[in-house]
């Protein structure tokens, strides 16, 4: 028996949820923007919480069973060998990120991001941990798609204030998943210009059909000077609950046992705790579903586009749930989603934000029903007048 019925989410049920998706336009507004999915909760992971309420148990999170949880499941899914004690809870993958680069560098060195990408990063790296930002975009390929550009890396990496390196994989917006051999590149300048690598891998378990996904620390090694965050919260659609792991190596362990704040550890959430440690352990049904939709969706967005934008440009994504659809030869301006807002009522994420290539882009949330989903790319389409 599947999980749920897909065909049975509805916009009517879906607007009675009370988070910022559905809550940050009016309601004749369909949401396609913040990483948030529009499946129902996994069964198990709604006992557990349900269990959790029963028993008045809203305290501060012991982080039961969670290493345990999070070394079992990188095993399993990827082969990773992860010692518990190189986990520790934090409240959220950015905040993990943040930390990172405040344990790994210093106040006014450079840190490397590679645009376009998740907009969050600029104002962690410039405004919170008071770094530089060092754009290397991403090279684009012969098909249209994304991949690391190793060359502008290597040159970035040899710059004497660059000390950082915030690594996306899979990457946010395009989707893309690095290779084993671009890692291992990227490993390898880390090591030669000694810069820390802290690779953001929230959406690491909806990896899609086809495509493998590495984890970074895999690669580097016990000794190398670098941490990953990873999570449940997107894959099981639980960012509210605030539970991200931060994974270190042999070498960057004790740095996060002995500068990482208390405080910090201790705001990751009970009901965190205990939905991650379900997911892991008992939501792999629920994933599985998932995956198949996600692997169609992102086939009938193309169809979709080429019915109603046949003149929009996009490369289904290797992971995760977000398409980046580019609307340049529409003439919307450098960002489409405040036009498509104002005459389609479909809320997307502005391109612009992403940073350097964002201009012309939006980038859609896919993580819903084929049915919202072909309602969205209609209203869009219609919104443009281009079918």
């Amino acid at each position: 028996m599947s999980p749920f019925d897909v065909d049975a989410i509805t916009l009517a049920g879906l607007r009675e949820r009370q988070s910022a998706k559905y809550r940050a336009y009016p309601a004749d507004v369909i949401p396609a923007w913040v990483a948030e999915m529009d499946f129902p909760l996994a069964r198990p992971i709604a006992r557990a919480l349900h269990d959790a309420i029963d028993r008045s148990d809203t305290g501060y999170q012991s982080g039961e069973g969670l290493r345990e949880a999070t070394v079992d499941f990188c095993e399993e899914e990827w082969g990773w060998t992860v010692p518990g004690a190189r986990i520790t809870g934090v409240p959220d993958v950015l905040t993990g990120v943040d930390w990172g680069i405040r344990l790994l560098t210093s106040r006014g060195d450079g840190v490397v991001v590679t645009t376009p990408v998740y907009p969050p990063f600029f104002s962690t790296i410039s405004d919170v941990a008071e770094r530089v930002i060092v754009d290397v975009p991403m090279a684009r390929t012969p098909a249209g798609g994304y991949a690391l550009d190793l060359a502008g890396l290597a040159e970035a990496f040899a710059r004497p204030e660059v000390t950082g390196f915030v690594l996306c994989s899979p990457h946010n917006p395009s989707g893309t998943v690095p290779t084993r051999d671009e890692l291992s590149t990227v490993a390898a300048l880390a090591a030669e210009h000694g810069v820390a690598v802290i690779a953001d891998e929230i959406h690491a378990p909806l990896t899609l059909a086809g495509t493998e996904h590495v984890p970074y620390l895999s690669v580097a090694g016990d000794d190398a000077n670098a941490l990953a965050v990873v999570s449940a919260s997107k894959t099981w659609n639980l960012p509210g609950l605030k539970c991200a792991q931060l994974v270190s190596t042999a070498r960057t362990r004790p740095v996060v046992h002995d500068r990482l704040p208390k405080e910090v550890v201790y705001g990751t959430g009970h009901l965190g705790v205990i939905a991650t440690v379900a997911a892991y352990r008992q939501g792999g049904a629920w994933r599985a579903q998932v995956l198949g939709i996600l692997d169609g969706n992102r086939r009938l967005v193309a169809e979709l586009l080429a019915e109603h934008l046949p003149r929009a440009r996009y490369l289904p994504p290797q992971a995760s749930y977000l398409a980046w659809i580019d609307l340049t030869e529409y003439g919307l301006g450098e960002d489409p989603s405040v036009v498509l807002l104002e005459r389609a009522r479909v809320a997307l994420n502005a391109g612009p934000t992403f940073g350097t290539g964002g201009a012309g882009h939006v980038r859609l949330n896919m993580g819903t029903s084929p049915a919202v989903l072909t309602e969205i790319i209609g209203r869009m389409g219609a919104g443009v007048g281009a079918s």
